[in-house]
């Protein structure tokens, strides 16, 4: 049969089931055990054992033990299953524009669109643990930093390219451009968020290789992130554009704190940097409340 040599119908057979593709959406958000799946996704418990063992046996899902006592298992992407993360991006992408909205390509938020909706809903969820991103400074990253009283993550679709004229570096799609002033911005408030005990991270879908680059140029203080591999982005189903054959995040502001939870949203982001000031002012609150808890 033609299909036999076909990747479309072979990867269709394998994640071509509607909660078949819900399954690994909550997985890839960091909700790896059968209850909260159940719970998250409203499926019966049967429909979910048996999309479950399919993602297992054809190696998209690794079943780990967490408990002996009854024996009780959560289940996790394996490297195979970290390859269809970019799906899942590509289908949420498509959606929002095509089915969600009105087609129009954008690299900027509509108020109450469902990438705005979807953005509001992250204040109160935390932030998954165990995602480590490669840096500019060369190590890896959690994207919430464990040792200060607040995060503050700042998503932006890329930064320029040193020594490439920006009209060479990439597709201009409008509601994109902007990043290397917003980096600047945050660079010039650093040494007051440093003083309030908050984090700065920036993160794009962009290589490490070019996020090291600007930020050598930049000479920026804090580490920008690299999400190449779409973990992050799916993990928090972040809001993401087409820019050419690359997907790419769209401007906005998480403000965490430091048991991980997202406490404050901006998006969309439309005046930077007003959206600076706001996102000091939030962190600086959340730090200082954070301060006075007792340890």
């Amino acid at each position: 049969m033609a299909d036999d040599a076909c990747g479309i119908a072979q990867a269709a057979a394998v994640v071509g089931d509607w909660w078949s593709l819900l399954v690994l959406r909550e997985i890839a958000r960091g909700h790896v055990r059968f209850d909260r799946l159940a719970g998250e996704l409203g499926v019966s418990r049967k429909v979910l054992s048996e999309r479950l063992r399919t993602l297992t046996d054809h190696g998209v899902l690794e079943r780990r033990p967490y408990q002996d006592r009854p024996p009780r298992y959560e289940y996790v992407l394996t490297e195979r299953g970290h390859g269809l993360v970019p799906v899942l991006v590509s289908l949420q992408d498509w959606a929002d524009r095509w089915l969600l909205g009105d087609g129009t390509l954008t690299g900027a938020g509509h108020d109450g669109g469902a990438d705005t909706r979807r953005v509001a809903a992250l204040a109160g969820e935390p932030v998954p643990a165990g995602l480590l991103l490669p840096g500019t400074d060369g190590r890896a990253h959690d994207p919430v930093a464990t040792d200060a009283r607040a995060t503050v993550l700042f998503a932006y679709p890329a930064t320029g390219v040193p020594g490439v004229p920006a009209d060479l570096a990439g597709p201009q799609v409008p509601g994109s451009a902007g990043c290397t002033l917003e980096n600047r911005q945050f660079r010039a408030a650093w040494p007051r968020f440093r003083a309030a005990g908050v984090a700065l991270h920036g993160v794009s879908t962009q290589t490490p290789a070019e996020q090291a680059a600007f930020a050598r140029a930049e000479d920026l203080p804090f580490p920008l992130l690299s999400d190449a591999r779409l973990r992050l982005t799916a993990a928090l189903r972040l809001p993401t554009f087409r820019a050419g054959q690359d997907l790419r995040i769209k401007r906005l502001i998480l403000v965490i704190g430091p048991d991980r939870t997202v406490r404050h949203t901006l998006f969309p982001v439309t005046d930077i940097p007003a959206a600076v000031t706001e996102a000091l002012a939030l962190a600086t609150a959340l730090a200082t409340a954070a301060h006075r808890e007792p340890a």
